[in-house]
């Protein structure tokens, strides 16, 4: 006997489209997510495609629709461990890990304010601290804290051990769901910097990569939107963008991330906004601004103050005395190397499938970069940035896509 219930791997904005697509049609759905809330990379973003609107736009209306369609289960801090069976009828085991804070929307504010160690925020690009108690965005769903009890002091576990909500005690778990397809909606994670030795290799302090960015731009994020030096704090007065840092290089990522060219021009815009009076370069091989982004394309290099230069960064050097980052660049159009400083540095590190280098609990085809190729046959679709790099609509069209397939398989068996 095979499942109509169709199991849903990863709670970024890919995988809630697939989700709600389908349980809106009537089908059981799991979410697996693996981080402590939904929202996928989106949510740590300032702005995104296509309406330049913030994250909490577009997923908190997402988050009310799984809330109201009882057909959608979700578990954060969970993984696919096993899969086993069939297209059409699959059992999977999913392992969650302890959250050790109970369900509900307690406001732990003040008692993160008692906690006296600091950590390095990974939601922040370690941009940021924050303590072992902590939601991620004020929007964040489940809007529920949670607790990295492996990163308490003695004293910090002491202070949670009266909040009335927190359960020290609380374990691992595992449950098996019965699903008839599976829908892969993974996402993407930026490529490591510290990789890039030629471009800072992630150690020069005013050197940061696109996602950076976007977060010193939140105002939810280390500075609560100020875009500003993570040296000394203070505001750029000019700005390089480095563009295919990592991608369409066979030593790296050899293939285009897609949105990497329309990020760094949006950014500018942040950065323009931000500061009247800033200088802005974007140093590129080819500006690649598809469709209907081309119009917003020439409407940022309209502004005198943003000027794009077709060019290799060959080399990046940091001024110790000022902070301030020099880069080695050859003009491709007149020939000329030259040596040019700037108070900032965003480096657009390409995007990369966050399975990459990792072993799936399924035997589905994955390409050298760790994109999904195949599977279909099996009743497993890749969504979103698990099959090809893509922006966040084009992501959503993807898992319709994926979604409808899940659904035909499950109903056609």
């Amino acid at each position: 006997m095979g499942s109509n219930a169709i199991l849903v791997v990863g709670g970024g904005f890919s995988g809630i489209t697939a989700a709600l697509e389908a349980a809106e049609v009537g089908h059981e759905v799991y979410i697996v997510e693996k981080n402590p809330f939904l929202g996928g990379r989106v949510m740590q973003l300032n702005k995104y495609f296509p309406k330049l609107c913030p994250p909490s736009c577009g997923l908190e209306i997402q988050f009310q629709r799984i809330k109201n369609n009882k057909n959608v289960k979700f578990f954060t801090l969970a993984e696919v461990t096993k899969v086993s069976g069939t297209a059409g009828d699959y059992e999977v085991t999913v392992s969650i890990k302890p959250r050790y804070v109970e369900p509900g929307s307690v406001d732990l504010s003040e008692t993160v304010a008692k906690l006296s160690k600091d950590v390095k925020s990974d939601f922040e690009f370690g941009l940021g601290q924050r303590k072992a108690l902590y939601m991620d965005v004020p929007f964040a769903f489940p809007n529920r804290y949670v607790l990295e009890k492996e990163r308490c002091t003695k004293e910090d576990l002491e202070t949670l051990s009266g909040a009335d909500v927190v359960n020290l005690d609380d374990a691992p778990k595992e449950i098996v769901l019965k699903v008839g397809s599976i829908v892969y909606a993974t996402g993407w994670k930026p490529y490591d910097v510290t990789r890039l030795t030629n471009l800072g290799a992630g150690e020069i302090a005013n050197c940061v990569t696109n996602m950076q960015l976007e977060r010193l731009a939140a105002p939810s994020g280390p500075t609560h939107g100020k875009i500003v030096r993570p040296s000394d704090g203070k505001a750029p007065r000019s700005v390089a963008f480095v563009q295919c840092a990592g991608s369409r290089d066979e030593n790296h990522l050899n293939y285009c991330s897609y949105i990497c060219c329309m990020a760094s021009l949006k950014q500018a815009a942040y950065v323009r906004e931000a500061f009247p009076d800033a200088r802005v370069t974007i140093y590129y091989i080819d500006l690649r601004t598809p469709g209907r982004y081309d119009n917003f394309a020439k409407r940022i290099l309209a502004d005198d103050r943003i000027n794009a230069v077709k060019g290799k960064v060959a080399a990046v050097a940091e001024d110790a005395g000022t902070g301030d980052v020099i880069l080695t660049v050859e003009d491709a159009v007149s020939g000329i190397k030259s040596d040019n400083r700037f108070e900032l540095v965003v480096l657009a590190t390409g995007m990369q499938p966050s399975i990459a280098g990792e072993r799936l609990p399924v035997d589905v085809p994955v390409d050298e970069m760790g994109f999904i190729m195949g599977g279909e046959e099996k009743g497993i679709f890749a969504a979103g940035c698990a099959a090809t790099p893509l922006d966040v609509m084009k992501s959503a069209q993807s898992a319709t896509g994926a979604a409808m397939k899940a659904i035909a398989l499950v109903r056609g068996r």
